[in-house]
């Protein structure tokens, strides 16, 4: 597949800017993927689309302050914090940093810097008097490490204390208030970046949900800024997917296996959701194919199907690409945004409506009815 094949034209007077307020007031597209059928609605109305049963489920991370200005500092400045002048500060280079995501090692992050050329191993990138890090080394993609004196926790309440609210580039200011830039049910801190579908829920669409008799689970993936990134190979196939921390537990894990086996539809909020689940599923079939293989052999096997089990509990990496062919286990309907052009997003929910051609002429029929679209935007409900 060309990444060409996943372009598309978008005015950038169709970009929002803010959200809308409330929130459930947003258009909602309806996409109906199986007789190729859409319809117009609002947010607020996605109630009548669910049924008693249904389990939705949700990524419930939450953005901290990831962009960071500061100041270089060569080594042979003194760090202790307090004793450094003001004036040595304000005539050293001013430096925006970006942090993507802590590493095993304490204290340890990767970042991005710009401009990154001005940033070499052995400087100090001081943001406050109780706030720097010391680069370590300068990775071939562009990516930094860096290692601060606090844990990964203490890191980001720092961050939250001095830093920006870390909205795409495309929107152009940045909100007063970082809620603007959360879902409604978001409590584990660590993404730099939203998942944006989410923002359509309000507390009265959910309350409706509940009265309909809809199940809730959670999950937990935290945003990078490689999931909003185009694909910038020729062909789709040679695009390298970043690797994203995630975690399903072990009830979450039994609602999906219980839902699943039940025949119950499992409805997922944000292509991070569908990622996650889709991810950890494959990891378990992979699994369950070496174990199979193995026990052919006569060798004992340590995986394997378990009765219903679908999907297990997990914490860790996942790295999954979800394109066109893509066998979908369990995600029978997703929530969704709209995404940018060549992007592993709109690649994705291709692959979820299984016709890349229908897909685009459902962009293009939103960009005609003057949806709003990327992170402020209306919604998408593929069914």
């Amino acid at each position: 597949m060309n990444t060409s094949d996943f372009n598309y034209n978008l005015p950038e007077e169709r970009i929002a800017q803010t959200p809308l307020e409330p929130r459930d007031s947003s258009k909602l597209f309806l996409v109906d993927r199986k007789n190729k059928k859409v319809d117009h609605k609002h947010f607020y109305d996605i109630v009548d689309y669910f049924e008693k049963g249904d389990l939705l489920v949700w990524n419930n991370s939450k953005v901290f302050k990831a962009r960071l200005f500061g100041r270089l500092e060569s080594s042979e400045h003194d760090i202790d914090g307090d004793d450094i002048p003001d004036k040595a500060l304000l005539n050293q280079k001013e430096v925006e940093i970006f942090l993507v995501r802590p590493m095993k090692n304490p204290g340890v992050w990767k970042i991005l810097a710009k401009p990154g050329k001005r940033v070499k191993p052995g400087m100090n990138v001081r943001f406050a008097s109780d706030f720097y890090c010391t680069v370590i080394i300068k990775e071939p993609e562009g990516a930094i490490l860096v290692q601060f004196e606090e844990d990964d926790k203490e890191v980001m309440s720092k961050a939250n204390k001095y830093g920006h609210i870390p909205v795409p580039p495309y929107v152009k200011d940045e909100p007063d208030q970082i809620e603007i830039y959360q879902t409604v049910y978001s409590k584990e801190e660590g993404s730099v970046a939203a998942p944006t579908a989410g923002f359509h829920f309000t507390d009265d669409v959910i309350q409706k949900l509940k009265e309909k008799g809809v199940e809730f689970a959670e999950v937990t993936l935290h945003v990078g800024l490689g999931t909003f990134l185009p694909v910038k190979s020729e062909r789709v196939e040679d695009h390298t997917m970043h690797s994203e921390w995630v975690e399903i537990s072990e009830e979450t894990a039994e609602k999906i296996n219980k839902a699943k086996s039940e025949g119950r539809r499992v409805v997922a909020v944000g292509t991070t959701t569908v990622r996650t689940l889709e991810g950890v599923a494959s990891m378990r079939n992979e699994e369950s194919r070496k174990a199979s293989h193995r026990d052919k052999r006569g060798t004992l096997p340590y995986g394997g199907q378990v009765g219903n089990e679908f999907i297990r509990s997990f914490t860790g990496d996942i790295n999954i690409f979800i394109k066109p062919g893509f066998e979908f286990q369990i995600v029978d309907a997703m929530v969704t945004n709209f995404h940018l052009p060549k992007s592993t997003l709109l690649i994705l929910v291709s692959a979820f409506a299984k016709d890349r051609e229908f897909m685009l002429r459902c962009y293009k029929e939103a960009v005609d009815q003057k949806y709003r679209f990327y992170s402020f935007g209306d919604a998408m409900f593929i069914y």
